[in-house]
């Protein structure tokens, strides 16, 4: 079976695993973006699915895949919401270290070592595709998200984010992140790997989906924390796409 599997990006992430529930250790950018990320990805899944998110379960009932899941920053919260949550990563170390921190919050989740390809291969299908910050990180963008239109039923919501590529991109998330604040090891991000909004909108036209939403995410450094923004797609951003 083929895969979009680019071993030295999975290499990266196996030797940060331990450090997925730090708040202050290298993934400390992901828990400040995650508000933000969940906000988004929360509203597309309501409004998809007509559910009332003040509802004590809002999710009951749908089938979500959280593809990279990493130590389970999204999952987590889905399963609370009430979804039956599926955690797919290609980075083994990650696994146990999602399923500890389950466990160790009385959640049910369902953590698996595998890939987008292999769940598509074995006939898997989810109402909700979440496919944050991986596609930059795979050989093959749009071979990956044809697997990721695959593991969608008919009408199922595909949520992706990422990064853009321009001097912005490069300043603040290889410069900024990496090399200034440290935030990550250096040579995390692939800057030639980054992916335009309209570059991703064709991808994902190209790979079966329709697209129907994109916004950007921004960071205020001066209150440290991030927003959702209709016009602002200059750095980070996160799309929505339906089946």
């Amino acid at each position: 079976m083929t895969t979009t599997i680019d071993p030295a990006e999975v290499a990266k992430f196996e030797a940060m695993a331990a450090e997925w529930w730090d708040p202050t250790g290298k993934f400390k950018p992901l828990h400040l973006m995650n508000p933000c990320r969940l906000d988004y990805i929360t509203g597309q899944i309501a409004a998809e699915f007509a559910r009332d998110l003040k509802a004590p379960r809002p999710f009951a009932g749908l089938r979500i895949l959280d593809i990279g899941c990493g130590g389970g920053l999204l999952s987590e919260p889905m399963a609370r919401l009430g979804a039956e949550v599926v955690g797919a990563d290609a980075a083994e170390r990650n696994i146990p270290v999602a399923r500890l921190h389950a466990e160790q919050s009385g959640l049910t989740i369902d953590y698996r070592h595998t890939t987008a390809e292999a769940l598509a291969a074995a006939g898997e299908q989810f109402d909700v595709v979440l496919n944050m910050e991986v596609v930059e990180h795979v050989a093959d963008p749009l071979a990956y998200l044809t697997a990721c239109h695959d593991l969608l039923k008919p009408g199922g919501l595909m949520v992706c984010s990422t990064l853009n590529r321009n001097a912005k991109s490069f300043m603040m998330a290889i410069v900024g992140a990496e090399w200034v604040m440290r935030w990550l090891p250096k040579g995390t991000h692939d800057w030639q790997k980054f992916i335009t909004p309209d570059e991703l909108h064709d991808l994902i036209r190209r790979a079966g989906l329709r697209p129907v939403d994109r916004k950007g995410m921004v960071f205020n450094p001066l209150g440290w924390s991030w927003s959702l923004s209709t016009t602002d797609l200059s750095v980070n951003y996160v799309t929505a796409s339906i089946r």
